[in-house]
């Protein structure tokens, strides 16, 4: 039971990153660009995140609240660098897979430049602990309190938050229909007034906002809130395109394949606990080489039944 609990608890963390920048990719990709970027969005939100945290870290204010305050500025960081990424595909008509790929290649540079001159390091390093040990009262609930509300972060709840705005936004709002509508029939949708051009800026827009929170949340999550050049996210942002595929660019089975990808992470981080694994006596790196690997397996065998939108990748040109 000790193994579930400590599986669980491993895989959250892990599974609300690639959650929140799948999701941000599904609302890009539904209103018709396709967001290759999403690893650089995530490393700047992640840097810009944990940039913040440290200048106030010692401030004395309270962990938790620090946390919410570099989330926002990851956000803000995430929606601006996006907008780099907006303005080439939908202004200027440029290949938004070349677009996507040099925003990638840019940041962990800059990065790493930056950090150099101001810290001397390769990235960013903060010195404050995140971790929940338990939640009061709710924490006492019998197996729940142990799998949920025990050894977390805020971060888990925060993103199931993200998950059900986000499923309202999609399904039961104007905006999801008409983002929906611009990234399928963009024709259709311009003929009776909709604008393509702000629906798909909103589109990347929401994109780089959640792709910027999922990268800080990697950063506090994943790598206990640094940040550097050289490892990135360590292609999370990728692995969250695999997600997005995975989950037919729809919220509740993007969440599915979030936790998917993230429990075959925990696993390769944690087999030694488990007897049969660990009588296999498989190298660890064979381990965390699973979620890659599957990302590969799954893609090759639901690439056929994949239904991307029919008119992402594709300029817009308004019919005069």
């Amino acid at each position: 039971m000790d193994t579930v609990f400590y599986l669980v608890q491993n895989t959250l963390p892990v599974a609300i990153p690639l959650l929140l920048v799948a999701l941000g990719g599904m609302f890009s990709e539904n209103s018709g660009v396709i967001n290759i970027a999403l690893e650089g969005v995530m490393l700047f939100g992640a840097f810009f995140g944990c940039l913040s945290v440290l200048f106030i870290q010692s401030s004395g204010v309270n962990p938790q609240l620090v946390l919410i305050i570099a989330m926002l500025i990851a956000a803000a960081a995430g929606i601006l660098y996006s907008m780099l990424l907006a303005f080439a595909a939908i202004n200027m008509k440029a290949d938004q897979t070349i677009t996507g790929t040099a925003l990638n290649m840019l940041i962990p540079a800059a990065i790493l430049l930056f950090s150099k001159m101001k810290f001397n390091s390769d990235g960013v390093t903060t010195h404050i602990d995140f971790y929940i040990k338990s939640v009061p009262g709710i924490s006492k609930i019998p197996i729940l309190g142990d799998l949920f509300f025990k050894n977390t972060y805020l971060t888990v709840y925060i993103g199931f938050l993200f998950l059900i705005i986000a499923t309202i936004i999609f399904y039961r709002t104007r905006i999801g229909l008409r983002l929906r509508a611009c990234g399928e029939h963009p024709q259709a949708a311009d003929s009776v007034g909709i604008s393509v051009y702000k629906m798909r800026y909103l589109g990347v827009a929401l994109s780089g906002f959640l792709g910027g929170i999922g990268g800080y949340f990697y950063s506090v999550g994943v790598m206990n809130g640094n940040i550097d050049g050289h490892n990135g996210v360590a292609g999370f942002g990728f692995l969250a395109l695999a997600v997005m595929i995975f989950g037919q660019w729809k919220p509740i089975k993007i969440l599915f394949a979030a936790l998917f990808f993230a429990f075959l992470r925990a696993l390769g981080s944690s087999y030694s606990l488990i007897p049969f694994l660990n009588a296999l006596k498989i190298n660890e790196t064979y381990y965390k080489m699973l979620p890659y690997v599957a990302t590969m397996v799954v893609l090759v065998f639901t690439s056929k039944r994949s239904r991307a939108p029919k008119s992402e990748g594709i300029p817009f040109v308004k019919s005069r």
